[in-house]
């Protein structure tokens, strides 16, 4: 550390001896100011200055992680998640949850998630749980055929349009090689529910009546150009 005269998040937490997590939770409540060397990193100065008891107390217990959360969740609910069998809330909502703004983020590894207990905790009280937990629900590509009540035909045009995209994929192995692994869209259902009155321009009815051997009524249409960006 010898000489250095800037620090980004986890470099600021070492030199203070204090979790990383605990440091990125201190700085959303406000205990620790932005950064002033660039738009990442604080000076020398700002870390010497820094409070560390008072960044340790901010989280003073360990963060949980974004599957124990989903089942304080699920619990929350009184739709337990049981061991060995599906989840009835995963960590694909957490994640939405992290991405509306519900809860914060502590980890920097983007392959799982770290949370206050306590944050996770008011999120569990909300009188709109369940309706948040609905929105957020993953969907499979099938899965979001049969909720819009289309061929998974019509739905794969859809995505090629570029109506609807997915939140995340996931890796789905079949056998114990990863040779056998393929990639598995997620989509939440509010956007895939949110599809008929977004797009009025389409016959819906057309859709869901369209014979198993006719060709997708969207078949001829071309995806949208993009907007230029301002």
């Amino acid at each position: 550390m010898a000489g250095r005269t800037e620090y980004d998040a986890s470099q600021a937490a070492k030199r203070l001896r204090v979790p990383a997590a605990t440091f990125r939770w201190a700085r959303h409540a406000g205990l620790i100011s932005a950064p002033d060397f660039s738009s990442w990193q604080w000076s020398q100065a700002s870390v010497e200055a820094m409070d560390a008891d008072a960044i340790r107390a901010a989280l003073p217990g360990k963060p949980i992680s974004g599957g124990a959360a989903a089942d304080r969740i699920a619990e929350a609910l009184g739709t337990p998640n049981a061991v060995g069998e599906k989840a009835n809330v995963t960590s694909f909502v957490v994640r939405r949850f992290v991405g509306r703004g519900l809860l914060t983020e502590l980890s920097a590894n983007p392959d799982g998630s770290l949370l206050h207990p306590d944050q996770v905790a008011e999120v569990c009280r909300r009188e709109d749980l369940a309706e948040l937990v609905a929105a957020d629900t993953p969907l499979g590509p099938d899965q979001a055929a049969e909720r819009l009540s289309v061929r998974r035909t019509e739905f794969t045009h859809m995505v090629r349009l570029g109506w609807i995209k997915a939140a995340e994929s996931i890796e789905v192995r079949f056998g114990t090689s990863r040779a056998g692994a393929v990639d598995v869209p997620l989509y939440r259902a509010a956007d895939i529910e949110a599809l008929p009155t977004a797009r009025t321009e389409v016959d819906w009815e057309q859709l869901r009546t369209v014979q198993k051997s006719r060709r997708s009524p969207l078949a001829l249409l071309r995806p949208e150009p993009e907007a230029a960006p301002a």
